[in-house]
């Protein structure tokens, strides 16, 4: 009888880490843009580029931004050159950051978007929405203008940046077209009026602040109930590359799966800091291999009692290391990821 492959024995338990990129680079003009797409295909795709049109973009040229935005992508990818796939043989990924629905830019946002890319778009973000009804209806008009558009709605990016949608962020992580809820910190702390100080729009204490810390706690939480991937802001240092690494380590530690690059020097430690580590990823490839020849039943693997119940936590592990392409073991590749 043939081993049993992991995923035929243990069930999937919420996102599947590493299978979006985990760092998504904010780019709000035309030379950022261009410069955000030629670094991603340097780097094989192994993070999103936001087109921001939106806080990171200049006021008063909305339709003149969007316009240029749409333009340079369509051009960018009109050349075969800049068809460079990712490691799973996708195509690199690009999503845009609209206006918020109240704002008058978005419906020409959502309609430039539909009607002028000739490339997919992989998300749309939806700003600032006050709550749960908001972000229906600005996702229901998104729906229609790309169906106008003969294309299907890009999944949704809700961005919790006001207090009446961290209030429903679990309905919000529920609805079908959302798939990453992502906190801006920022914005969060303006909504607060001075109780929260302007130090918690970085770091530390945009983790230490207590409402900074029960936002984070909150959003994480809805995000991996309904097996969604929870996006986690800026560091605003952008300088400071330590700074972003030791960041990225922190949101880590809250639950967050993906996060935000204002610069072209963050990508590599926010990339770096998601990977697993080398010794983890041999670890889980080894507890599994033992694993699968003991059937899946209970193992006794470096002193310790393991079942299924930690088989799934180190199976999304090694997943995340081959979404990623980290070197995993030839055994454990040839088991798991090349079945015959």
């Amino acid at each position: 009888m043939p081993a049993l492959h992991p995923d035929e024995v243990l069930a999937a338990t919420g996102a599947v880490a590493g299978a979006l990129p985990v760092c998504e680079h904010y780019a709000g003009n035309e030379k950022k843009l261009a410069k955000a797409l030629a670094l991603q295909q340097s780097r094989h795709g192994d993070f999103d580029v936001t087109i921001d049109l939106e806080d990171g973009a200049v006021a008063g040229q909305e339709k003149e931004t969007v316009a240029a935005q749409v333009a340079l992508v369509n051009q960018f990818f009109s050349d075969p050159a800049n068809h460079v796939r990712r490691p799973d043989g996708s195509a690199c990924r690009f999503g845009c950051r609209v206006h918020p629905f109240d704002h008058p830019s978005f419906a020409d946002d959502v309609h430039a978007l539909a009607h002028g890319l000739k490339h997919p778009l992989a998300y749309m973000t939806l700003p600032k929405p006050a709550h749960l009804a908001e972000a229906k209806q600005a996702i229901a008009h998104a729906a229609q203008v790309f169906q106008s558009a003969g294309k299907p709605l890009p999944p949704v990016q809700v961005m919790i940046e006001t207090h009446g949608a961290l209030r429903d962020v679990f309905a919000l992580a529920e609805l079908p077209e959302v798939q990453m809820i992502s906190f801006g910190q920022m914005d969060f702390t303006s909504a607060h009026n001075g109780a929260i100080p302007a130090s918690a729009m970085r770091s530390p204490g945009q983790f230490d602040h207590v409402l900074m810390r029960r936002a984070k706690v909150e959003l994480s939480a809805a995000c991996h109930a309904a097996s969604i991937t929870p996006t986690h802001g800026p560091t605003v240092d952008y300088n400071d590359v330590e700074q972003t690494r030791s960041d990225a380590q922190r949101a880590k530690d809250f639950g967050f799966l993906r996060m935000w690059s204002i610069h072209p020097a963050q990508i590599e430690p926010i990339v770096s800091t998601f990977a697993p580590g080398q010794d983890e990823i041999e670890e889980a490839a080894n507890l599994l291999l033992a694993a699968q020849a003991a059937d899946w039943g209970p193992i006794a693997f470096g002193g310790k009692l393991h079942d299924r119940a930690s088989y799934r936590y180190f199976w999304s592990l090694l997943k995340k290391a081959h979404n990623m392409s980290r070197p995993i073991p030839a055994q454990a590749t040839e088991s798991f990821f090349n079945p015959l």
